[in-house]
């Protein structure tokens, strides 16, 4: 699953030092610009090529751009908010989040006060060069309500004249279904004369459940040998993808702790990966 758009652009920073949290890696200490920003056969040293990063930034009347923090597991927009010259190269440099406050007219940092940092991971430029993407990891909820990200407030709910779900977080599909299937899980516990759902009956039974992963895995392959059409091999996966996330929930674990150990396993050759596992 895709974390950032198409239209944005990596600055290409280059790790020099790592920085561990709870035995696992985070993100880097220390990033230098890439030379691809500026082609020349002369040394440039770091400050300079950071200058020239900023200067490549078009910044409106005020000095601003738009800049948007994303989950960089999940894809989860967290929030938006406005960074200039300093709180860009403030974010380069601490790879913590952080924007410029026009009501104040100062730079803040998200997390200052609540400890709520969101760890940067990588920053993207749109194809305008107008808007910044601060992909990163929250250290817990990115809203001042205490919600997940400030994206709960649905137009179209609100258009219809429903406020059932005013909290309704803007989700990607695979937090939308984990969502469903926690709601399901939660559910078993409550009182109900009707039939349970697939859902309940996978978590009430976990011989079904993995019976049935087993056999989802199954099709799915199959769809290879028997060189099947490519949108059943698409819907098998979404079947094995949908029982797998039951015995997740079942486990108590999230799909973004998987999402997690996918991303810190990208810089390591699979067979390293394996014997380190030992």
């Amino acid at each position: 699953m895709s974390t950032h758009f198409n239209c944005f652009q990596s600055l290409n920073f280059s790790p020099k030092a790592r920085i561990f949290s709870n035995g696992r890696e985070i993100y880097p200490r220390r990033f230098f610009v890439s030379s691809s920003i500026h082609q020349s056969h002369q040394p440039t040293s770091s400050q300079s090529k950071l200058d020239i990063l900023l200067d490549s930034v078009k910044w409106d009347d005020k000095g601003l751009a738009v800049a948007i923090a994303q989950h960089v597991d999940t894809g989860a927009v967290l929030m938006q908010g406005f960074a200039n010259r300093d709180a860009l190269a403030s974010t380069i440099s601490s790879k913590k989040a952080t924007f410029y406050s026009r009501s104040r007219s100062k730079l803040w940092t998200k997390g200052e006060t609540s400890m709520n940092y969101i760890n940067v991971c990588d920053i993207f430029l749109d194809c305008d060069r107008d808007s910044l993407l601060y992909l990163g990891m929250p250290d817990g909820p990115s809203c001042h309500t205490g919600s997940e990200t400030c994206y709960y407030t649905s137009v179209f709910d609100s258009l219809d004249g429903s406020h059932a779900e005013e909290n309704k977080l803007a989700m990607t599909t695979l937090q939308s279904l984990e969502a469903t299937i926690v709601q399901r899980k939660a559910e078993i516990s409550e009182p109900s004369n009707s039939k349970p759902s697939w859902t309940k009956r996978l978590l009430l039974d976990n011989k079904l459940l993995c019976s049935k992963i087993r056999e989802e895995a199954d099709e799915l392959c199959r769809t290879l040998e028997d060189s099947e059409e490519t949108p059943r091999t698409a819907s098998e996966m979404a079947d094995v993808l949908y029982h797998a996330m039951v015995l997740l929930s079942a486990r108590e674990v999230k799909v973004e702790e998987v999402l997690t150990v996918l991303r810190q396993r990208f810089s390591r050759s699979g067979i390293e990966e394996k014997r380190s596992r030992k």
